[in-house]
């Protein structure tokens, strides 16, 4: 039977459920992974934010420096850690060490660096740094005060490169042809945008409404809110690993222990360096790169701006994380929207279209918050007067909706196109690109929206000043996205109609080759 296609299903179960019955076994362990790895980063990414930006002598403008001096550095090591990982140890070996590291960092920051922040944090050195640096390193010296803060953030962005994109989506890909991830990958986003909601919500109470005075944690509502994260995040990573698990034991090894030995995957053990001579001889792996680094940067030009004004108005870490909560609320229902109704769709029709719309919301969207946020000088600030607000608030609120829009088109069209371009590429090539672009090129992205909001910070102190600069680099990046969607397009439709795979070579002379499992 041919799984690759939607023959014997009905006009409305081909739109919304064009999964087989066989493929039951195989397609809903991958539908709760996901779920649940999708659910933990939705709710780090709401505490991540409130802790290090309403921190004491801390804001917005400290993301860009942590983006850059502490994000960039670790997921490099990350990478490191996992192509060695990747070399030594099976593909199910390496899923359970890299999801227990973690879980063991947000158990010892919840039980040990938190209750001992105020022994912990540098307040005197940090002070006397502020005394005679510059006021455009304001940001910096947060990062050095409030360490174990910065530690938590750093760890709360790498889950998305390190478990979301490298590990699940690596796992997916490799167990998943084109023909399947066409009718698979759309649903999937429907679970994870699903878990956004929740995960929305989740923040959102354990911010406003959860405190047991009986609890021998904390003294406030924030500090209990904090082991109330932790304790789901580490429930959720342990039920991901036991399906991983499952899914391993009782559908994927027994189809690869039915093939023959000669059949079985190998193994190239490649160092990091290699591994990104590996990424630079294949154009098609720079186009998917060029994508990622460009939706990372423009995404992390506008965030920066946006999180700045929320400051000003939820100055307190609990009122700001129930605000991020309710936008991932909101977010994750427009995912859901798109993902049941659109995503599949567009996605069978075309991927380019598919691909591209992305790049035309957040182009959209992102042109829209710039204006409002530059009310003054776009002449637009009579608005907030009819709507009975503020300029400040409705330049919230728009940047609230483009936040939404763009990150729900990423949880759903963005995600599921970048997924499906791996497919193409043979077994090693997928394994090492995509170890090279999800683990460092959406870093690079990040931090290339941070360095250059550090220089602006710099030169013009604050983030407002430096905001009509950011929004021209902004349209820059856009349009060199939407260059790399179509050049990639091009490329995956003729493979895809071909039903070729990409084999890259070796950069090194004499690879050694390894049995996987070996």
């Amino acid at each position: 039977m041919n799984s690759d296609n939607t023959a014997g299903f009905g006009k409305w179960r081909s739109f919304f459920w064009p999964i087989h019955r066989w493929e039951l076994r195989k397609f809903l362990p991958l539908f709760f992974m996901f779920a649940l790895i999708a659910f933990n980063y939705n709710l780090l990414r709401a505490y991540k934010d409130s802790m290090v930006v309403t921190a004491s002598n801390s804001g917005a403008e400290t993301i860009p420096f942590i983006k850059v001096w502490a994000i960039l550095p670790s997921a490099i090591l990350l990478t490191y850690i996992f192509t060695r990982l990747a070399n030594r140890y099976s593909r199910e070996k390496v899923f359970y060490i890299m999801m227990l590291l973690f879980l063991a960092f947000f158990f010892i920051f919840t039980f040990v660096l938190f209750p001992a922040q105020e022994y912990l944090h540098p307040n005197e050195l940090a002070d006397k740094l502020q005394a005679c640096l510059p006021p455009g390193c304001k940001g910096l010296i947060a990062l050095f005060r409030n360490w174990t803060f910065t530690l938590f953030y750093v760890m709360s962005e790498l889950w998305s490169t390190a478990i979301l994109s490298v590990l699940f989506w690596g796992f997916a890909n490799e167990v998943t042809s084109v023909g399947e991830a066409k009718r698979y990958y759309g649903l999937l986003t429907i679970g994870g945008n699903i878990a956004g909601i929740g995960a929305g919500q989740a923040a959102s109470n354990f911010a406003k409404n959860f405190y047991v005075p009986w609890i021998p944690y904390g003294q406030t509502v924030w500090d209990q809110s904090v082991l109330f994260l932790s304790c789901t995040v580490i429930v959720s990573g342990l039920l991901t690993i036991a399906i991983f698990r499952w899914l391993n034991y009782h559908v994927i090894r027994p189809s690869e222990l039915a093939q023959p030995l000669d059949l079985q995957p190998e193994k190239i053990k490649m160092s990091m360096r290699k591994n990104f001579a590996y990424l630079a001889k294949s154009k098609y792996l720079i186009c998917i790169a060029a994508i990622v680094v460009a939706y990372n940067l423009a995404m992390n030009l506008i965030e920066v701006v946006w999180k700045n004004q929320i400051k000003h108005v939820y100055p307190n870490p609990n009122d700001y994380t129930a605000y991020m909560g309710d936008v991932m609320t909101v977010m994750g229902i427009i995912a859901t929207v798109v993902a049941i109704f659109f995503t599949n769709s567009f996605i069978r029709r075309s991927w380019t279209t598919a691909a591209l719309i992305p790049a035309v919301i957040v182009l959209i969207t992102g042109i829209g918050f710039f204006m409002f946020t530059l009310s003054e000088q776009s002449g637009i600030q009579w608005i907030g007067a009819v709507f009975g607000t503020t300029p400040l608030m409705l330049s919230i609120t728009f940047g609230s909706l483009q936040q939404a829009m763009a990150r729900a088109c990423k949880y759903t069209l963005f995600d599921a196109t970048k997924e499906m371009a791996f497919i193409p590429l043979g077994i090693e090539s997928r394994l090492k690109g995509k170890a090279a672009i999800d683990g460092v090129g959406s870093r690079i992205g990040k931090s290339g929206g941070s360095v250059i909001h550090q220089g602006l910070l710099l030169l013009l102190t604050t983030v407002s000043a430096s905001t009509p600069y950011v929004g021209a680099i902004f349209l820059i990046v856009i349009l060199a996205w939407i260059f790399a969607v179509f050049s990639l397009g091009k490329q995956f439709d003729d493979l895809a109609n071909r039903d070729s795979k990409i084999d890259i070579p070796d950069p090194s002379p004499q690879p050694q080759l390894m049995k996987e499992g070996a």
